[in-house]
């Protein structure tokens, strides 16, 4: 009771000079942008949602119940407004390892590089947190980072954040496209923030230089064949999705990169989210013999890892076969022969196939001796097909297409 007695004394100018408070201490709290947004239900949201589910467009990692995902009100009780957050991450890798033949590399997205980011953001929601409760006792609140129910981008635009790019991005006029979102649904009746007006105009650079075309229109994402998706998933995976792929081991940069808005962006403040460059552009014949507690050791602190190692090791097969790399037959050719998992042992298979030579040709003959597996017998007889119909002149133009194409994954 004398906790909505003194709320009731709080008049629109008490909530609107703590706001703007809020966003004054921002940059003590490890928060490079803060918005608000109010907490009405996205109906806008939801439809396209359902639009984007018949199109059998969404990855599968998403909150499936529709509802609970435009609607704060079914996660939080009496939500009067939300507080959307921004931390901007670095776009560029000072002094990256060189990748070259016998010692090939592949690449983690940037969203991957330093600590992960649920980690992160939910630290710099706590301190936000913290500092609300001070100042406001009886404030409650609800944060979420990505895996939450709400759309963080939904809530981003909404509070002023940023602007809903054509690549499916929020970009802000600050950071451009790199930055972490999160949100807090609170019961604080905060005066909510303008969204910003749309500031793409006629570009469609994201959209042109997707890989597999998954930007199927301005803003409309099909994930299914996303890279950066398929690039997380464990399964085995098309042909023509693995040469997309390229040296990618998780995620996908291109339609960030390509952005005019975020040219010559590149936040470095905060520490944790700086890459090792060991680990955001690894060596890729160590990881195949790579253990679960070697994996830990290395990728545990990135949000790469949440998947587990068999992606990356698959992801990592695939661009070894992509460069070409005959130097990593025999550690290729021992993924076939030993690995127990089937999807590993078809993907050698494959990478073999792009590789060629004798060597190559020898281990895939040997599998289909003892092969059982039908999909890996079927794709090691693809790669003795792809071997035979090729000859040497054949695989070296070969070879420099790859080498040409891997250079937009960020060789």
């Amino acid at each position: 009771m004398a906790g909505e007695h003194k709320e009731a004394r709080r008049d629109s100018g008490f909530w609107a000079k703590l706001k703007e408070e809020m966003k004054e201490a921002a940059p003590s709290l490890g928060i490079d942008k803060i918005g608000v947004a109010s907490a009405d239900p996205f109906t806008e949201l939801k439809e396209r949602l359902i639009k984007h589910r018949e199109l059998g467009y969404e990855s599968g990692f998403e909150e499936p119940d529709l509802d609970r995902r435009t609607d704060p009100a079914l996660l939080f009780d009496e939500p009067r407004s939300i507080i959307a957050i921004a931390v901007a991450y670095p776009s560029k890798m000072i002094d990256p390892p060189v990748s070259e033949p016998g010692a090939r590399r592949g690449i983690l997205s940037r969203s991957a590089w330093g600590e992960d980011y649920h980690r992160v953001l939910n630290d710099r929601l706590e301190r936000l947190a913290a500092w609300i409760a001070e100042r406001v006792p009886e404030a409650r609140g609800l944060s979420m980072v990505d895996t939450g129910a709400l759309s963080d981008r939904a809530v981003a635009e909404r509070a002023g954040i940023g602007w809903s790019g054509k690549n499916s991005a929020i970009l802000t006029p600050e950071w451009g496209s790199w930055v972490f979102l999160g949100e807090m649904i609170t019961n604080l009746p905060l005066p909510p923030d303008t969204p910003i007006e749309e500031g793409c105009g006629d570009c469609t650079r994201c959209i042109d230089a997707c890989p597999t075309g998954a930007l199927v229109g301005p803003g409309q994402l099909n994930a299914q064949i996303c890279v950066s998706y398929v690039t997380q998933t464990k399964g085995i995976v098309s042909d023509e999705m693995m040469e997309k792929i390229g040296n990618r081991l998780y995620g996908c940069d291109t339609c960030q990169i390509v952005c005019p808005v975020n040219r010559g962006i590149d936040a470095r403040q905060h520490a944790e989210l700086l890459p090792d460059p060991e680990v955001a552009k690894p060596l890729l014949r160590p990881l195949l013999s790579m253990g679960n507690r070697e994996f830990k050791e290395k990728f545990g602190a990135s949000a790469a890892s949440w998947r587990g190692r068999k992606p990356i090791q698959r992801n990592a097969l695939i661009g070894l076969g992509n460069f070409r790399d005959a130097e990593s037959v025999p550690d290729v050719a021992k993924v076939l022969r030993e690995d127990p998992r089937f999807e590993l042992r078809a993907t050698a298979a494959w990478a073999l196939g792009r590789i060629g030579g004798a060597e190559a040709e020898a281990a895939l003959n040997a599998s289909l001796q003892t092969e059982e597996n039908e999909e890996v017998r079927h794709a090691a007889e693809k790669a003795l097909a792809t071997i035979r119909e090729g000859g040497p002149k054949r695989r070296r133009r070969a070879a420099k297409k790859g080498e040409d194409a891997l250079h937009g994954a960020e060789r």
